[in-house]
């Protein structure tokens, strides 16, 4: 004799059988969807459970200037690296085409040059310091 087996998926052990349902003005639905796109939930339902329950939600908040900004120092740091292998590639190339005096003269105007982006570096250090502390930290308080 076979065993009949019921076709479908398994049941869930503690399925949720109970429903509310509550309205919203338009003012609420736009904050309510809001605060849903900002908790990074993948359904409506987890999201007012979660909410109900004072469970922790993970709220994301992207500020487009600090995020253009620190693209574009990114992109800075990687020019400077950049330079800084070009400088060793000329220092190779001044040693082995130039005599001594001539490549001494152009190490000491390349070290002027360099000195002059070492002190631009620092600057932006100190500004980027500044931004940090006078616009990112007080956005986050």
């Amino acid at each position: 004799m076979k065993a009949h087996h019921k076709g479908g998926r398994n049941p869930k052990i503690n399925r949720a059988i109970h429903r509310y349902v509550f309205r919203l003005t338009d003012i609420e639905n736009t904050r309510f969807l809001s605060l849903f796109e900002q908790s990074g939930l993948d359904t409506k339902a987890k999201f007012i459970v979660s909410l109900l329950f004072e469970r922790r939600i993970k709220s994301i908040k992207i500020d487009a200037t600090a995020n253009e900004y620190t693209t574009k120092l990114s992109h800075f740091f990687a020019q400077f690296r950049a330079i800084g292998v070009n400088y060793n590639q000329v220092v190779k190339v001044l040693h082995t085409n130039f005599s001594d005096k001539k490549t001494i003269l152009y190490i000491g105007k390349l070290e002027k040059h360099t000195l002059e982006l070492a002190s631009l570096c620092k600057e932006i250090l100190i500004l980027t310091k500044q931004f940090e502390t006078e616009y990112l930290l007080k956005k986050e308080n």
